[in-house]
């Protein structure tokens, strides 16, 4: 079945042992003063052990001046690259290559961060950021072209396999190829020879210095999708360019930090949804092109490559959810791969917070180190209460170190609320956690008991050692007038399939669940209105997720009231108050998402008699990236 992912490629001259490649993924692991971490180092090893072919480590800036992130990893200076030849060392160790980005973020940095304010091409504000770049002067071009090459220079000494030069995405090398950005008319603006004489030059430079064999690999944005910007005509002529150039490598991305809601791709949005990028540059090039962005599954991979989109794939949140997923590929276990769920809240949330990466379905990301998962010297009977994706980590891990573990769940299958999240439009892919899960419990040993909801009674008569209480939380059922009408829902009872969705739906909640509950009505054919009290809806969820959410709202045409009251439920409207006066939204059917309360009444029903460790929103109701990390961390504490 999988036979081209593990072929050998070649890219320049440096051999690939197969088609498959971590590319740079921002993580914030390294320290405020461009060095290299244990942490940093230690994660990338992680992904050479299990079977990638070429790893890119991520953005590495070449000064100061160029970092976009507090934790970003710095080529400026050959004091820093110790650390960076421990890196490529013991990478090499596993069989993999490696190579590393060369980046900077121009306009994309901040004063807030750099203490400065940033350097771009033009003098133009880039539409997400604060501030207005400086402007650089030719002779600060040139300079910045040295620092480029020296950087260059820096890694190939370190050992590194190759480098990636960032192109793509909005960063500085973009910005002067771009016409969105560059607004120039000296030697590096006006056309586009001149916009490309930056990275031209930097190439040239570069091989002066490194020799014409050690590969660059080029990460270009096929299309930048904004106003004035590249498309992908421009970037199959930018491509014949960067080939006679000596380039090795192109890699296909797209977008830049206004369209960035794409370039991690979220759940909703489809699968390889840059490939067609890959395949077009690939028409008019000679030199290997990569393809990537939300490729999940090892049989997409193998049907780009085998299509002829690509010549190597790039699954880098793919990677960070599973390091091992090329070993468990080849080895045929398929079903023990933990698939990216494109949450993008552990990766791209928390780098936009300016805080260190971490996985939601995988709670090692990051803590190789920390949560070693050790044998238990003494063996317990543990007693794990819910059968939701928290619950589920607890037991796992738990098992897992040799313990005794019973799950019980009231319902008659697993995964709790985590399976409603997974039916409205575009969240499919949760399912394939819940799937995994499953699947750890059984290779884990877990007894699972359903249909059996816990009482203090079963407690006594079980005596465990231990309770890891997961119970979760349950709807709120606010006061309204009406709320008891036989035509009011809740938004569990919709996902469920409870109910005969007819007429007008009006949702009251606006948060994530009212939100894509709306959604689901929505799609399904269903006039739908949401009604929240605050300025905005989904105010709680994952910015790029919530971007694609408003546009699917917008174009199914849900009415969406916010600064909004609901006043009564009648039979056949909901009465709500405005900052314009009271309306009267038909409905036909009334559904409830006001939020939930924990469900953790058993914890005082025990009193002290037993030990009860209490996660997830039976504790506090919050989002599952929390809540599985804290079930991981709980069960190798027992």
């Amino acid at each position: 079945m999988f036979t081209r992912i593990f072929e050998p490629g070649k890219i320049g001259n440096l051999e690939i042992k197969n088609r498959l490649i971590v590319p740079p993924m921002l993580t914030e692991y390294a320290a405020e003063d461009g060095r290299l971490t244990e942490r940093y180092i230690r994660y990338y090893e992680e992904k050479a052990k299990g079977g990638w072919g070429l790893i890119i480590a991520e953005d590495n800036a070449v000064e100061p001046r160029g970092a976009g992130f507090k934790n970003i990893a710095g080529l400026w200076s050959d004091e820093l690259m110790q650390e960076h030849k421990e890196l490529v060392e013991r990478v090499h160790k596993t069989g993999a290559k490696i190579a590393v980005q060369v980046y900077h973020a121009g306009r994309e940095a901040s004063s807030e961060i750099m203490g400065m304010r940033p350097v771009a091409p033009s003098p133009i504000q880039d539409p997400t950021q604060s501030e207005t770049p400086v402007e650089m002067t030719t002779d600060e071009v040139k300079e910045m072209v040295e620092k480029f090459a020296q950087a260059i220079r820096r890694c190939q000494e370190a050992g590194y396999d190759a480098i990636e030069l960032h192109g793509a995405h909005g960063y500085l090398i973009n910005q002067f190829v771009s016409p969105f950005s560059n607004k120039r008319t000296d030697a590096y603006g006006g056309n586009l020879m001149n916009r490309l004489r930056f990275p031209l030059e930097i190439i040239a430079r570069a091989k002066e210095l490194v020799g014409e064999e050690f590969p660059i690999i080029y990460r270009i944005s096929a299309d930048e999708m904004v106003e004035g910007g590249l498309t992908i005509e421009d970037t199959k002529v930018i491509s014949q360019v960067l080939e006679h150039s000596g380039v090795a490598a192109i890699h296909a991305s797209a977008g830049v930090y206004k369209t960035g809601a794409i370039v991690s791709a979220p759940t909703s949005i489809r699968t390889a949804v840059f490939s067609d990028y890959a395949k077009e540059i690939r028409k008019v090039v000679n030199i290997p092109v990569f393809a990537v962005n939300k490729i999940i599954y090892p049989h997409v991979a193998e049907s780009i490559l085998k299509e002829g989109k690509a010549d190597f794939v790039a699954m880098g949140r793919a990677s960070t959810a599973d390091p091992q997923f090329p070993n468990k590929v080849k080895e045929g276990r398929l079903d023990e791969i933990i698939f990216c769920i494109g949450c993008r809240q552990g990766c791209q949330w928390r780098i936009a917070q300016q805080n260190p990466v971490s996985c939601l379905v995988n709670p090692l990301t990051g803590k190789e180190g920390e949560y070693e998962l050790k044998e238990a010297e003494v063996k317990k009977q543990v007693m794990v209460i819910g059968g939701g994706p928290v619950g589920m980590e607890a037991a796992i891990i738990a098992a897992k170190r040799g313990h005794d573990v019973t799950l019980y769940d009231k319902s008659d299958r697993l995964g709790g609320q985590w399976l409603l999240a997974a039916i409205p439009p575009g969240k499919e892919l949760l399912n394939t956690f819940t799937v995994w899960q499953k699947g750890e419990l059984d290779r884990s040993g877990v007894q699972v008991v359903l249909n059996t909801e816990v009482t203090k009674e079963l407690v006594e008569q079980v005596n465990p050692d231990e309770i890891i209480l997961a119970s979760g939380a349950a709807p709120i059922i606010p006061g309204i007038p009406g709320a008891d009408k036989a035509h009011v829902y809740t938004a569990n009872d919709v996902l469920l399939g409870k109910v005969d969705l007819a007429g007008q739906v009006v949702v009251i909640g606006g948060g994530l669940v009212g939100a894509e509950t709306a959604e689901h009505i929505a799609v399904h054919n269903r006039k739908t209105s949401i009604v929240e009290m605050r300025p905005e809806i989904a105010a709680d969820m994952e910015p790029a997720s919530k971007e694609f959410l408003l546009k699917s709202l917008k174009h199914n045409e849900v009415a969406v009231h916010v600064n909004s009251k609901v006043l009564e439920i009648t039979d056949t409207h909901v009465i709500i108050e405005t900052e314009e006066g009271q309306q009267a939204l038909p409905a036909a059917l009334v559904v409830l998402a006001i939020g939930s309360k924990s469900n953790n009444a058993l914890v005082s029903e025990l009193g002290d008699k037993h030990s009860v460790k209490v996660i997830g929103d039976a504790a506090v109701v919050g989002k599952a990236l929390e809540g599985i990390n804290l079930a991981y961390k709980t069960a190798l504490a027992i």
